[in-house]
């Protein structure tokens, strides 16, 4: 098995991909309003759709790092996040624009009490909506299977009420 040290992120990414696949341990935040919709985030690297996330930080808390992103991709604040669950495996699999290949183990979390105004953060996003459960985008691959838990959450309390 190789390994490889790197010191510098900005020199990585100068010289384009990294040879073996990276572990990358996401914290992602799906937002939901009081019609029962989500919010959701056109990408700009791929041009898909998504929920919120993004990349944990050393020695930082997962609800921290969703916090965070959420707020960095959405001007938002959450109040209470509840785990909707983790996600891993060969489905969570993607490739940057610049060539990294990755395994996403995502901690995905869910948002229904938040604050703050709407904006979206210009470098990652190019556009935020709000869509129902039955009507969404095309989905950026790795955001599939929570969405797809969330879906299943979302039927199952409609159909007992």
């Amino acid at each position: 098995m190789k390994h490889y040290v790197f010191v510098d992120w900005n020199l990585i990414l100068c010289y384009g991909a990294r040879p073996d696949p990276l572990i990358f341990v996401g914290a992602s935040v799906i937002l939901v309003n009081a019609r029962n919709q989500v919010l959701l985030q056109r990408r700009v690297d791929n041009g898909l759709w998504g929920y919120h996330g993004g990349a944990t930080e050393l020695y930082e808390r997962v609800e921290d790092a969703a916090r965070r992103e959420l707020k960095e991709e959405t001007g938002l604040t959450a109040r209470e996040l509840t785990l909707l669950g983790v996600f891993s495996g060969p489905e969570m699999k993607n490739t940057y624009p610049n060539g990294d290949v990755c395994s996403i183990v995502d901690v995905v979390y869910l948002c229904r009490e938040y604050t703050g105004e709407l904006h979206a953060q210009a470098e990652e996003v190019s556009e935020l909506k709000w869509f129902d459960a039955d009507c969404l985008p095309p989905l950026t691959p790795a955001c599939r299977p929570a969405m797809l838990a969330w879906q299943q959450a979302v039927n199952c309390v409609t159909n007992a009420h």
